[in-house]
């Protein structure tokens, strides 16, 4: 009969092994360069998960959880397998196919560090690109299309109300679990990131079947909103009508009543043009925005337009 102790040596070894290549994988999605062939779902997958700094670098907090969570990991290892790690370690370095595994490890372990520290370097001396994929397309002076629906107020919110300020307008809908969330936060995040939380946010249903007026305060209040933002919906008709006239396409399974979309974020400008038109690319609103903050006939400070 093998002792208890002994039996779980190897799983505490196996443990290490998958916090350390559960950290690699974050590290790697975190830092590793970006092409123009990125595809556009690592690139928003990034941005969630770490942030981005100017430098395209994570955030204080994308640092925290890099960090902090491979240690908490560890930390929670050695706690509960502190002995039988030691011993399965210790095991390990008694043949000499384990030694050549831990020294393969140290090594790999040694080229990340160097290689994460040249990323961080370099990407510090040039804080001029966020990401290098897919820049953000030059301004355009096309008109917005119009856009007049009922908001979580049950006031009618028309885009024209906004005219002498900065607005973003992007599609989402209530019952959407994975990507409509992640958008709004981007464009919130984005805002606050580029220090222009007077720019209202709004969003229009992609499902006016179950995103009636009347569940529109429950969905403002899932999604975090501000009070100058605003959740719009309407009739069948009516939404269907906005979103031919804005040209984002969807498709809806009459079954689940589920709509399959892309990512899409427009910046209107103060004149009621649609500045930039971010299809997917929503991690690129931030560099809108900073464009924004910049120009100068933007004002400090908007009041409400209720």
């Amino acid at each position: 009969m093998i002792p208890a102790r002994a039996s779980r040596l190897p799983l505490a070894v196996v443990a290490l092994a998958l916090v350390l290549v559960i950290t690699a994988a974050w590290w790697a999605l975190a830092l590793w360069p970006l092409g123009a062939d990125t595809p556009d779902w690592i690139v928003t997958t990034r941005e969630v998960c770490f942030g981005a700094s100017r430098t395209g670098l994570p955030h204080a907090g994308g640092w925290l959880l890099l960090i902090g969570e491979p240690l908490g990991m560890l930390a929670v290892l050695v706690v509960v397998w502190g002995a039988e790690l030691r011993q399965g370690l210790s095991r390990l370095h008694r043949t000499i196919p384990g030694q050549l595994l831990s020294a393969t490890v140290v090594v790999l372990c040694g080229i990340g560090l160097m290689a994460a520290g040249r990323r961080i370097a370099d990407a510090n001396r040039d804080t001029a690109v966020f990401n290098p994929a897919t820049p953000l397309p030059a301004r355009d002076d096309a008109p917005a299309p119009a856009l007049a629906l009922i908001d979580q107020h049950g006031e009618t919110t028309d885009l024209t109300a906004f005219r002498g300020r900065w607005a973003l307008v992007t599609f989402a809908f209530g019952h959407c679990e994975d990507i409509c969330p992640v958008i709004v936060d981007i464009a919130k995040r984005a805002r606050r990131d580029a220090q222009v939380e007077h720019v209202p946010i709004l969003v229009v249903t992609l499902d006016p079947w179950r995103d009636t007026p009347g569940r529109l305060p429950a969905i403002a209040d899932a999604w975090t909103l501000g009070t100058d933002d605003r959740v719009l919906s309407g009739s069948i008709a009516d939404v269907t009508a906005a979103l031919d006239s804005w040209g984002i396409a969807r498709q809806r399974d009459e079954r689940t009543g589920d709509v399959v979309h892309g990512s899409t974020i427009v910046v209107v400008d103060p004149e009621g043009r649609a500045a930039w038109r971010l299809d997917g690319a929503p991690h690129r609103v931030r560099e809108a925005l900073e464009i924004v903050a910049a120009d100068e006939s933007t004002p400090a400070r908007f009041t409400s337009s209720r």
